[in-house]
């Protein structure tokens, strides 16, 4: 392709919701962190390596007996959200915020997937992260 030369029509779409393709023999629930693997797949969130981060599933996706891509899943890619993380304190907000699994958060984990940054602390074991500053 080469570069415009009128004016082109980009077929804009609201990107705050999203349709995403679930992986094979696997259960996406609701309000939970989702990940895409590496074949794009959508998965429940995980500290796994290669994973980026999708955003929160807006849905329950049941592709437990299906192959990849049976189902789609809806992801919110904006907002913030509660979710858990061991020993929260005051002095995590502000800090980036990383998968650990679907539903835990940490300031550290082993593979690094950033779902976002903590804005609040909402009791010892539970955090606001906002989402939209990492959701791809």
């Amino acid at each position: 392709m080469s570069a415009l030369s009128s004016d082109n029509n980009a077929k804009r779409k609201d990107g705050k919701l999203v349709s995403c393709k679930v992986v094979a023999s696997d259960i996406i629930y609701k309000d939970s962190l989702v990940s895409n693997d590496t074949s794009g797949y959508l998965n429940p969130g995980s500290d796994t390596a290669n994973h980026r981060f999708a955003g929160v599933a807006y849905e329950k996706a049941d592709n437990s007996s299906g192959a990849a891509g049976a189902i789609n899943a809806r992801v919110q890619k904006d907002g913030i959200f509660e979710f858990a993380k061991t020993s929260a304190t005051q002095a995590d907000v502000g800090a980036a915020a990383y998968i650990l699994d679907d539903q835990t958060v940490g300031t550290t984990s082993t593979n690094g997937i950033q779902c976002g940054y903590i804005t609040e602390v909402v009791d010892s074991s539970t955090v606001r992260v906002r989402i939209d500053v990492s959701a791809r």
